[in-house]
């Protein structure tokens, strides 16, 4: 088996918000749309990503274990230019630490099951034994 994307929920609300968070300030192509999916990609990724549209009532109480993550040389900033472009879309975000290096944005009535992660680029420099 080959890697080929991975899955979150949005609620649909603001499915189409977070869509143009991530083409419009995080340079995604659509890639495939049906009514409850899209599947996106950032060019030169070799990894999709697909939001799926969920009407569950709830929201995942440890989503901070589950994220979308990129790399940043100022990943705080990063995070808080993009929370305050969904704040002028009516979307509250909020931006935590994980670590002095490691961050995330948390948009509750949007993100069902994760966060949008940053960190510093040297936190993935993993040695790789092929």
């Amino acid at each position: 088996m080959r890697f080929n994307h991975v899955a979150n929920r949005l609620n649909p609300e603001h499915f189409e918000t977070v869509v143009a968070l991530f083409t419009a300030r995080l340079g995604f192509a659509v890639l495939r749309r049906t009514e409850r999916a899209i599947w996106l990609r950032q060019p030169g990724a070799n990894i999709d990503l697909q939001f799926s549209r969920s009407d569950a009532p709830g929201r995942d109480v440890d989503k901070l274990r589950s994220q979308v993550s990129f790399l940043s040389e100022t990943p705080r900033e990063a995070l808080e230019a993009l929370a305050a472009w969904l704040a002028g879309k009516g979307v509250e975000a909020r931006v935590g630490a994980y670590s002095p290096r490691e961050f995330y944005l948390d948009a509750p009535a949007a993100f069902v099951d994760f966060v949008i992660e940053a960190m510093r680029p040297e936190l993935a420099d993993y040695p790789l034994d092929e």
